[in-house]
């Protein structure tokens, strides 16, 4: 059924809302202020689900997506939207985040915009299958489906990643090996991976698979080598499960090495294929300065950062003076941190543990002057709360991926008494996306003055 809407907002995830009769209405592509026509799809309890067919009344920050998959690939979801409106409706998420779940009116920094709204993402992994005639099909899954849209380039890869697919979507093709994405046919390639460091070049090819057979790998990866200079190593991860883990525990060097080398913030980091790193180094490296303008007012002490990966936060602040341990659940991870702190000298100042952040946490906050917290989209669990909440550190700094969540968490935290939030600070790490990344400092009341407050990093 076709009907015509006026659409008032954007949901958390960026797509146009709408009112039926009694029901809210979700139309991606959307945006506020248009009035559209469109198909209706799916009717839940509460509401609508719908396509957009027709654009009657565009909005004035409705603009063409740079990429002509925009429409179809789930990828991006706000690319039809120009930057600086996608820059003050993160703004407004955070705040209304805040607002509606914690019940703060603290005030929010304006948005870290990021320098680049396209060419920044220094890693993909790209879903693979094989049509019944033979040819591949690489591309992210079209929204709220698992079908793959196929594409031949992605504008917000790094260019110099962007510019690897098709070649690679060529031999895959010709090859006779396999591809089972999800492995439903006996198993075989099952996604792309590449990754480059921004600073220095580097580029690493990963193939995911449920299998190793797959015959002239080597002679195919020393091809790949040779093609492209900067091409450091190829692997091979074994992902044998159909879930949605993409990447299996096993990865093997099939030419070269298993990482790249990356700059970050004046230091030298080793990132493996399997390796969590921010997918936009250079503002990633803009929390640093903040990080560090958070803890001036105390002398250099000791600092836990719970979730800490590979050290990506962990090591400039050992690096400014401070002793900082990190707890992360991953230990090829640690094993990763270890090694990026024996490079840079930080070894005896930045140590680190395999563990699960709540069982571990609250033995380290005996003696903890900071806390950073990163966690995953879900926030922080129960007990890792209750744990702060007993031996609250002086400073607290929590880096976000979710709003809602991060209002959630700060609610509990300041309704305990022990915190009042100093400062707000969202920053975009996913242009063309719903996503924004918030660093929250919390001070421990009575913990002193305040520390003075960070100038924006250019």
């Amino acid at each position: 059924m076709a009907v015509t809407v006026s659409i008032t907002g954007l949901s958390h995830d960026g797509q146009g809302v709408a009112r039926l009769a009694d029901r809210v209405l979700f139309v991606a592509g959307a945006l506020p202020g248009e009035r559209a026509k469109v198909r209706l799809t799916h009717k839940a309890r509460r509401h609508w689900l719908a396509e957009l067919q027709h654009v009657l009344e565009p909005a004035p920050e409705r603009r063409r997506p740079p990429c002509i998959l925009a429409g179809d690939c789930g990828g991006c979801s706000l690319q039809h939207l120009d930057d600086l409106a996608q820059q003050h409706w993160k703004h407004q998420k955070v705040v209304d985040a805040l607002r509606r779940i914690a019940h703060l009116d603290t005030d929010v920094a304006p948005l870290l915009a990021a320098p680049e709204g396209l060419g920044y993402r220094n890693r993909a992994i790209i879903p693979l299958e094989r049509c019944e005639d033979g040819r591949l099909r690489a591309g992210f899954y079209r929204p709220g489906t698992h079908k793959i849209v196929n594409m031949n380039r992605c504008p917000v890869l790094d260019p110099r990643l962007d510019a690897l697919i098709a070649p690679l979507k060529s031999d895959l093709e010709t090859s006779d090996w396999p591809v089972d994405r999800d492995c439903r046919e006996g198993g075989g390639l099952r996604h792309l991976a590449l990754r480059i460091g921004s600073y220095t070049g580097e580029l690493l090819i990963t193939l995911v698979s449920s299998t190793p057979d797959l015959e002239g790998i080597e002679i195919l990866a020393a091809q790949w080598m040779h093609r492209w200079p900067e091409l450091v190593g190829v692997c091979l991860n074994l992902q044998p499960l159909a879930t949605n883990t993409l990447m299996g525990p096993e990865t093997r060097v099939v030419v070269g090495r298993s990482w790249v080398q990356e700059r970050f913030c004046d230091l030298e980091l080793r990132i493996a294929a399997d390796t969590f790193f921010q997918v936009h180094t250079r503002q990633a490296e803009r929390i640093v300065p903040l990080v560090l303008a958070a803890l001036a007012g105390s002398a250099p002490g000791v600092m836990v950062d719970a979730y800490s990966g590979i050290g990506t936060y962990s090591l400039p602040v050992a690096a400014a003076g401070w002793h900082v341990h990190g707890i992360e659940l991953s230990p090829e991870a640690v094993h990763q941190a270890k090694a990026n702190a024996r490079q840079n000298g930080l070894s005896e100042s930045a140590t680190f543990e395999a563990g699960v952040v709540a069982e571990c946490l609250g033995e380290h906050l005996v003696h903890c002057d900071a806390l950073f917290l990163d966690p995953p989209r879900k926030g922080l669990d129960p007990v890792t709360l209750q744990a702060i909440s007993e031996r609250p550190p002086a400073h607290l700094l929590y880096l976000s991926c979710d709003p809602a969540t991060l209002a959630r968490d700060l609610a509990l935290l300041v309704g305990s008494g022990n915190y009042r939030v100093e400062s707000v600070q969202p920053i975009d790490f996913f242009p063309q996306t719903s996503h924004v990344e918030t660093l929250t400092v919390l001070r421990r009341i009575g913990a002193g003055i305040p520390a003075p407050q960070p100038e924006v990093p250019e």
